[in-house]
């Protein structure tokens, strides 16, 4: 969990950690993979040199509106803007953003986490931030209680083999070093899907940013890749294909 601005670890990090995907509904299918996410302070985004800028950089494009006209190069400016646009005003509190970084030029960012803390060091709110593999984004705006947990109603077409019916159940949590995030989707009397992230962090420097390229090469490309491969799994076992709908942009979203 999170609650203060003391849960924190030592930014940035590089949290490893075990992604597991399960589909239970109509066809089982799960997934479990090794990965590694970072965990920085929106106020001190990493912004390595030579070698290190291909293997890891951060840009205001891949997040919220960081495309939209008029929208800043700064990842936490388009935060605060996304949040003024909802009534909350974050601008004197703490930013903490979970992403994956770029790696030669590519991202691909399935679930993004910015946790957002007040002037007096408590979790204000926070904002899981979904992407899918259409160049869409959307973005939910939840308050988490002590155990990191929140609900919101989906409302992103993400999967082909997913509409956009149901309620999220979503818990994302951080102690100490340790990550935590999770959505779980419900519908009545049943939860189809389940993606889930448990990581630990480490300090990032040279060092431990090189051992982790060596032993998870290329992330963003093979988490692409996957995605892509899973979903033909699906497409052969010939689970239905749901229609994508116009993508309806939020306020302060791209």
């Amino acid at each position: 969990m999170v609650n203060t601005v003391d849960d924190l670890p030592v930014l940035p990090a590089i949290v490893r950690g075990t992604l597991v995907h399960r589909r239970a509904d109509p066809v089982r299918h799960a997934f479990r993979n090794r990965v590694y996410q970072w965990l920085v302070d929106l106020d001190d985004v990493p912004a390595p040199r030579g070698w290190r800028h291909l293997a890891c950089s951060f840009d205001a494009s891949d997040h919220l509106g960081g495309t939209l006209p008029g929208a800043s190069a700064d990842i936490r400016t388009n935060v605060e803007r996304f949040l003024a646009q909802r009534g909350i005003d974050a601008r004197a509190g703490r930013m903490v953003m979970l992403a994956n970084s770029r790696v030669l030029g590519h991202v691909f960012d399935p679930l993004s986490v910015f946790w957002c803390f007040a002037p007096d060091g408590n979790l204000l709110c926070a904002i899981a931030e979904v992407h899918n593999t259409y160049g869409e984004r959307h973005a939910y705006l939840v308050r988490p209680g002590g155990n990191g947990r929140a609900e919101v109603d989906k409302e992103f077409y993400v999967s082909p083999f997913n509409d956009v019916s149901g309620r999220y159940a979503m818990q994302l949590a951080l102690t100490g070093g340790t990550v935590r995030t999770a959505i779980t989707l419900h519908r009545p009397g049943r939860s189809p899907f389940v993606a889930a992230f448990v990581g630990t962090g480490t300090a990032a420097t040279a060092s431990s940013l090189a051992c982790t390229l060596i032993r998870y090469p290329l992330m963003p490309q093979r988490v692409t890749l996957a995605i892509r491969l899973h979903g033909l799994w699906l497409w052969a076992r010939r689970l239905p294909v749901v229609k994508r709908l116009p993508h309806v942009h939020q306020d302060g979203v791209a």
